[in-house]
């Protein structure tokens, strides 16, 4: 047997492939424990990579006529996932914390340890918080006498006088408990615990704020928008799970906060992943391959 052929059985043979996939699955646990994407952007990382595609590709030509079709759907998989991992390295991953209201056009890029444009001013309009209904005490006051006080959920009513009025959100970090005004079934107006309020002149209830227990947060969001030269170009809200997406960019919103000074701000994720595609395509024909396969499995028991 010639060198060519022994390093090419070699390449091919099972004992590599099992070792190589072994090595990749135990080099990948600090990376992912440690939520880095250093790791496998790291060269010798790619390198094991590139062996086990290596081996696929040889393994899958030297036995191609013997191959399943569901089998060749699962090795085609694992390339594109291969494939995918390697575009990774193309991307980068940058944050920024952006006060509400505001805009920045810079965010910190960590392969680069430096600010660098984001390519479009970032404006967080506006942060959205809402919480399960919270148990709280209205106090109604009727000018300056003490009509009723009521103990109820955001989300319930109570009545005053001819009128029904709805306790609609508490807001945070304000402590302004917002309310909805109706009579007969129809709106006639909003206001608030602060004394904001659009309710006609002749209205005669003012509302305040008694007490509250702490609330618990259900879902917590951020109203984005990106512009270029005063010029809107995209707007959109950005979560934990659920980033807004523009131009091949992710903006995820990491953290929610407020400075010493009681202004609130947001952390934004700005994340470019190039080979995101190919991994989700990838994992797809893996399991597509796995389904046949298993199907393929079941045909010839029966």
């Amino acid at each position: 047997m010639t060198l060519l052929k022994r390093i090419g059985r070699f390449l091919a043979s099972m004992e590599l492939a099992v070792a190589l996939f072994l090595i990749v699955a135990v080099a990948a646990i600090p990376g992912t424990f440690a939520g880095t994407r250093a790791l496998y952007a790291h060269p010798a990382f790619l390198c094991l990579l590139a062996g086990v595609a290596l081996n696929l590709v040889c393994c899958t030509l030297r036995r191609f006529r013997s191959l399943s079709v569901p089998v060749l759907i699962l090795h085609l998989g694992v390339l594109v996932i291969c494939g995918g991992v390697a575009a990774r390295t193309f991307g980068h991953v940058a944050t920024v914390n952006v006060y509400e209201g505001t805009s920045v056009d810079q965010a910190y890029r960590w392969d680069l340890e430096r600010d660098a444009p984001l390519g479009a001013d970032l404006t967080v309009t506006r942060i959205n918080r809402e919480f399960y209904p919270i148990p709280v005490r209205v106090g109604v006051l009727r000018g300056s006498a003490k009509e009723a006080l009521h103990t109820l959920k955001t989300g319930d009513s109570f009545t005053a006088g001819p009128y029904r009025v709805t306790a609609d959100s508490l807001q945070f970090p304000s402590e302004v408990l917002r309310l909805s005004v109706f009579r007969n079934g129809q709106l006639v107006g909003t206001c608030d615990t602060s004394g904001e309020r659009s309710l006609p002149a002749e209205f005669p209830y003012d509302f305040r704020l008694v007490a509250f227990q702490n609330p618990v947060l259900k879902r917590l969001w951020v109203d984005l928008a990106l512009s270029r030269d005063g010029v809107a170009i995209a707007e959109g809200t950005a979560e934990v799970n659920a980033p807004f997406i523009w131009n091949g960019l992710y903006f995820y919103n990491t953290q929610v906060g407020t400075d010493a000074m009681g202004m609130s701000f947001a952390g934004i994720q700005v994340v470019r992943d190039p080979g995101r595609p190919c991994v989700f395509a990838g994992f797809a024909m893996v399991g597509l391959g796995a389904v046949l396969a298993c199907a393929r499995r079941l045909r010839r028991k029966q």
